[in-house]
């Protein structure tokens, strides 16, 4: 089942979505590893050499067939002595249909494979090949290949050849649902192990690696791997087991892999220091025990894979009703199809608004939630912190005082200066105002840009539909703007004293001014200026002096001081006067709140009724009467080549998904 399940996500590319069970091999050059891996299989068929040998990943599904019955004894001697064993045979995945009898092609395929992806210079690729072997002396096994840890680049490898083959090892076996098999040479020290320092990373606890201990023939004489075996010294859950594979001087002299399994038996059962171990060592004890496991930990993790393609069945289901059913193969015309795309389109932007297409892809505010915050906390609160009396000094208020006095002096503060001031002010509300619909003008072109993912399809009807929205927007966004300076204008056309918030219709402003006029006006001296009784300016000594020959006209000299004497009389401020500013002051800030209440009320009102819902009840009618045209089908229903690719992948995804979850069904009820 795991065999097929492999097969059908690698046609599509999705071995690295599902994590599926299986038994990576992992260890150094010349640790022996290719040589455990042909011994499990019983044939020679990996490629051998110097330096790095193994440069793809080879996934190798090894299948157990019927033995024939009528096969003599003899017979199947002479068919294990002969390259040609017809019961024995290789498929690779990239040449479907073609067997492989002579696993000497099987090495020349798999050097030749690796050449047409890395080339003949020694480098390495992730992409692996798949082969499957089917023989009666082969336990079910899947076992994946990877390339030798090694530390030096030869040839034209790449300097970080080191970090390339450690980078893809650990994407294999950091997978949870991956059985590392670490080789590692006994006549080696086992401290400095790079598979198992490798798994070590990975596999913290030990839980997932089964040590392999292969070269024990080779160890120096007195010397014995017995403390490693039985996990004295590095513990795994799994445990190790000791091998002996053929000597390159076994290989020179063609001695066959079935005849070196069994004098490895021999070996363990003869050796002083292995004999008690004998029964839990060697390549057919190493092949039992990986079948074994293999076939508890696909028990364990199946409801896993069933669950996760049941969900990617539902995503790929998903995707295809996004992408839609291709207009050749639909049953719908095509104005009915771009009545029913404009219908969509104008639903979801009148729901986003509503608060009913809510983008759970964003931590962020969408739609008619936005709007309500520009509103809330931007537009009222900015208004809210408007000063009353911004930008106006002491100066500009008694300014406009006295110029309302002309050349009288009033019992009364006059009116002309609060109305004058009031409205200067009150214009600011304007700029404000205008900002805000201009906000709101950006969310909603915001909330259009995500409904014409509904569109995505068709790249010119997208592209149509959002230019007219957005044109239609702005059709209404101008004369909305207009209207809220005419607002604006309203409230300068007439400052209504009498409004019952403006000190309860006038009456307390009246008192108030009242109080303030019957105190006497007293002068407030400039310490550094002569007191003056009259209402002219005070004129300097040297003015007095020639006064007698008038109309002599003063030097620039005596035009610069006059100018400076005149500065130091506007700054000579009466109580009356301070009294006065104050009383101003408190009226501006009176004024100005009821004002600033009716605009922050009333221009979202204006936003609200002449963009925003306007655009929401004619938006699908504007857009049929503009697009929906008989001749303009053709081109507005013009479908991506991107969408179509993507809907063509994700059915054949969506195939190989339902192939699985058919593979899965088969073995519900099979006891593992």
């Amino acid at each position: 089942m795991i065999n097929k399940l492999q097969d059908v996500f690698h046609s599509v590319g999705m071995l690295d979505t599902i994590d599926l069970p299986q038994i990576a091999v992992v260890g150094s050059q010349s640790s022996g590893k290719s040589s455990v891996l042909e011994n499990i299989v019983g044939r020679d068929f990996l490629p051998r050499g110097t330096g790095i040998v193994t440069r793809r990943p080879l996934v190798l599904q090894l299948i157990n067939t019927p033995k024939n019955a009528n096969a003599s004894a003899k017979e199947d001697q002479a068919q294990e002595k002969s390259e040609n064993n017809t019961e024995e045979w290789g498929e690779f995945l990239h040449i479907p249909n073609k067997k492989f009898f002579d696993f000497n092609e099987i090495r020349q395929e798999i050097n030749n494979e690796t050449d047409r992806l890395t080339g003949k210079n020694k480098g390495i690729s992730p992409l692996p090949i798949h082969l499957k072997i089917y023989s009666p002396h082969v336990l079910n096994l899947t076992l994946i290949d990877l390339p030798g840890i090694t530390k030096v680049p030869v040839g034209d490898q790449p300097r970080d050849i080191e970090n390339q083959i450690r980078n893809m090892i650990i994407q294999y076996i950091s997978k949870p649902n991956c059985i590392i098999l670490a080789v590692t040479a006994a006549n080696t020290d086992l401290a400095n192990s790079d598979a198992l320092k490798l798994a070590a990373e990975v596999d913290k606890r030990g839980d997932r690696t089964l040590g392999v201990l292969t070269k024990l023939d080779l160890m120096d004489r007195g010397t014995d791997a017995v403390d490693v075996l039985t996990g004295k010294v590095i513990p795994l859950k799994r445990g190790f087991i000791g091998v002996v594979n053929r000597g390159q001087s076994d290989i020179i002299n063609n001695k066959s892999i079935r005849e070196a399994v069994k004098d490895e038996a021999l070996f363990f059962q003869r050796h002083a220091s292995y004999r008690s171990l004998a029964d839990r060592m060697g390549t057919r004890f190493l092949a039992k025990s990986l079948n074994t496991i293999l076939l508890n930990h696909i028990r364990e993790v199946l409801p896993d894979i069933r669950t996760k393609i049941s969900a990617l069945i539902q995503q790929a289901q998903q995707r295809l009703l996004e992408y839609g059913v291709p207009i050749s193969e639909s049953n719908m015309s095509n104005g009915a199809l771009l009545l029913q795309l404009l219908t969509k389109f104008s639903t979801d932007y009148v729901e986003s608004i509503d608060g009913r297409n809510i983008d759970l892809t964003t931590n962020d505010l969408f739609g008619g939630a936005r709007i309500n915050h520009i509103f809330t906390k931007k537009f009222f609160p900015f208004l809210l912190k408007m000063d009353a009396c911004e930008n106006l000094s002491e100066f500009d208020i008694r300014t406009a005082i006295r110029n309302a006095k002309g050349p009288r002096t009033s019992l009364f503060i006059p009116e002309a200066a609060f109305e004058l001031l009031v409205k200067r002010q009150v214009k600011q509300l304007e700029e404000p105002a205008i900002r805000c619909v201009d906000q709101v003008f950006e969310e909603l072109a915001t909330i259009v840009e995500h409904c014409e993912k509904s569109l995505a399809r068709f790249p010119n009807l997208k592209e149509r539909t959002k230019e007219f929205v957005i044109s239609l927007l702005r059709e209404y966004q101008q004369p909305l703007k207009v209207f809220i300076t005419n607002l604006i204008q309203i409230e300068l056309a007439y400052i209504n004293t009498n409004h019952p918030d403006f000190f309860n219709g006038g009456q307390s402003a009246f008192m108030l001014i009242s109080q303030a006029e019957q105190a006497p006006p007293q002068l407030q001296q400039n310490p550094n200026q002569p007191i003056q009784q009259s209402g002219t300016p005070p004129l300097p000594q040297h003015g007095r002096q020639q006064s007698a020959n008038l109309p002599q006209q003063p030097t620039q000299q005596q035009q610069a001081q006059m100018g400076k004497d005149y500065n130091s009389y506007q700054n000579v401020v009466t109580d009356r006067e301070k009294r006065e500013s104050d009383i101003i002051r408190a009226l501006l800030k009176s004024y100005f709140d009821i004002v600033r209440k009716s605009i922050s009320d009333s221009a979202p009102k204006a936003i609200m009724c002449f963009l925003v819902n306007k655009s929401k009840a004619d938006l699908q009618s504007e857009l049929v009467r503009h697009l929906y045209k008989e001749d303009l089908f053709e081109e507005l229903l013009k479908e991506n080549d991107a969408v179509a690719a993507k809907r063509k992948a994700t059915a054949k995804m969506l195939v190989v998904l339902q192939n699985a979850q058919q593979i899965i069904a088969e073995v519900r009820d099979l006891r593992l």
